[in-house]
């Protein structure tokens, strides 16, 4: 089986912007925002996927709310919100419902207001908010693990991909881009056990390339993880206490790289400029080129904030860490400047 994708927060609804519409953080920060001041979605700022108990019995009614606008609410009009048993129940998933996983604020989602008077690229973000919200109250799609084995003459080739059974909740998405493509490339035609057939083997040459340049979708992920290449959602949100700056924040610390001239964007790619590049270079104290480190020193203010880290001790490991930075860079007597 396989669930709908995760409602959004702020970060993935930027990445996803990014991707589909080549939105920047800040840009996307700036109408979701918008959309929020309008009273068609909820606060935006907010750094989880997840719903708290108290918004399912509200499910109803928000969903009767955008039903003019959205024709994949239609089966789901008859279903009541009676703790997601029984045949005419809305479903209430932990991949969904999880108070554990909410503090001041939930996900992303229509509020059940009239979209009105909206921009077009109000309407597109909107409408992606949206969509994903009605998708979680679908059914999973079910899909069938497939390998393929083929041989010609002694070489064999095996590919593996998975066939859908049934769309579940893609119906939902089925006039949209694909949210995943490399996931869509995965997918085979259906296949029968055992058949057989004559087939042309195309063998490519190719050469291995360097890793693909940052666009700002690819950089907020890296943001949340510390700098760490992680696509599971799961492992991502175990991660996001280690994260690099906060969702409100990430779009504004890109649009200083811009600023200070330290990246460029060239089409989608960020590109360091070589006034960046120098900087980077100029700076041999690995500590300040941490990223992991930022990201430990963000999780340690969340801690001081819930009570788990002394504040002191924190302060004095700082003031430690500054004094040998001061130390190393007062011994060496190698000239450094930016041209």
């Amino acid at each position: 089986m396989e669930y709908a994708p995760r409602l959004f927060d702020l970060t993935s609804l930027q990445v996803e912007c990014n991707k589909r519409y080549g939105l920047s953080a800040d840009d996307t920060l700036k109408i979701i925002q918008s959309l929020y001041e309008k009273h068609v979605t909820t606060y935006p700022r907010v750094d989880t996927t997840f719903l708290s108990d108290d918004i399912y019995p509200k499910v109803p009614a928000t969903l009767r709310g955008i039903q003019d606008y959205f024709p994949q609410v239609a089966p789901l009009l008859p279903l009541k919100a009676d703790g997601g048993k029984g045949a005419g129940s809305l479903p209430k998933s932990k991949k969904v419902f999880d108070n554990s996983k909410v503090t001041d604020h939930h996900a992303i989602i229509p509020t059940g207001q009239r979209p009105d008077n909206l921009t077009d690229l109000e309407r597109k973000v909107y409408n992606m908010v949206a969509l994903r919200f009605i998708a979680a109250f679908y059914p999973p799609c079910q899909v069938a693990n497939t390998t393929v084995l083929a041989c010609a003459g002694d070489i064999s080739f095996k590919v593996t991909g998975r066939e859908i059974l049934a769309q579940g909740w893609r119906e939902v998405f089925a006039k949209e881009k694909t949210d995943d493509e490399t996931e869509e490339q995965k997918t085979l035609p259906a296949f029968r056990k055992g058949e057989s057939g004559p087939h042309t083997p195309q063998l490519q040459e190719k050469t291995t390339t360097p890793p693909k340049y940052y666009t700002e979708a690819t950089l907020l992920r890296a943001m949340e993880t510390a700098g760490k290449t992680v696509e599971d959602e799961e492992l991502r949100d175990a991660m996001k206490e280690n994260g690099i700056g906060r969702p409100a924040t990430r779009a504004e610390i890109i649009k200083t790289l811009y600023k200070r001239n330290y990246v460029t964007k060239v089409k989608k790619n960020l590109v360091a400029t070589p006034t960046g590049i120098e900087l980077i270079s100029l700076i041999r104290e690995e500590l300040l080129k941490s990223a992991e480190l930022t990201g430990i020193w963000e999780k340690r203010l969340r801690d001081i904030e819930a009570r788990k880290y002394d504040a002191k001790q924190f302060i004095a490991e700082l003031k430690q860490m500054v004094a040998d930075i001061v130390h190393q860079v007062l011994s060496d007597n190698t000239p450094r400047r930016i041209q």
